[in-house]
């Protein structure tokens, strides 16, 4: 599917990639390798990479930090989207985030929805703006990373992000 107004301009966006996990390390940490490889092959810039616990004071303080760089233009977070007692992510995002974009969420569920079935309403992954930069919050699985990738987050974040610029 073609988007509705083509990008005249690819941009090569500065992106921040931020797993959230009390066990991943570089090493083990899969989709946010995922993610780097992906959004690089695309023509992007990783600008900063972290593994972070999953623990809201640790991911707030990520977002208002990154949230200050002039260099990093969107923040994408992995992991800790469902409703397990440890998984914080989207309650530290989610009051931090300026504005919301809930359709992100509403079609990532859909999309999931027709990969795993019902399973799929156990996810909050969502999307924002904070701070003038576009903040995208993911599941921690490589299916879910590969299906937002593909199907939302390379096909619109150049218009994405030109919108922030203004």
């Amino acid at each position: 599917m073609q988007p509705p107004h083509p990008d005249r301009h690819p941009l090569s966006i500065a992106v921040a990639v931020v797993t959230v996990s009390d066990t991943r390390s570089p090493e083990t940490d899969q989709s946010g390798q995922l993610l780097q490889e992906t959004l690089t092959a695309a023509g992007h810039r990783i600008g900063f990479y972290a593994i972070v616990r999953d623990e809201p004071p640790q991911i707030e303080a990520h977002l208002q930090a990154l949230g200050n760089q002039p260099d990093v233009d969107v923040i994408i977070f992995n992991g800790g989207t469902g409703i397990a007692p440890r998984d914080t992510t989207y309650d530290a995002i989610e009051r931090l985030l300026e504005k919301q974009l809930p359709g992100f969420g509403e079609v990532f569920r859909w999309l999931s929805y027709q990969e795993i079935g019902s399973r799929a309403i156990a996810s909050r992954a969502t999307a924002g703006v904070y701070q003038s930069k576009l903040v995208i919050s993911l599941p921690g699985s490589q299916n879910a990373v590969r299906l937002a990738l593909d199907k939302l987050i390379l096909p619109e974040l150049s218009h994405l992000v030109t919108q922030l610029k203004g």
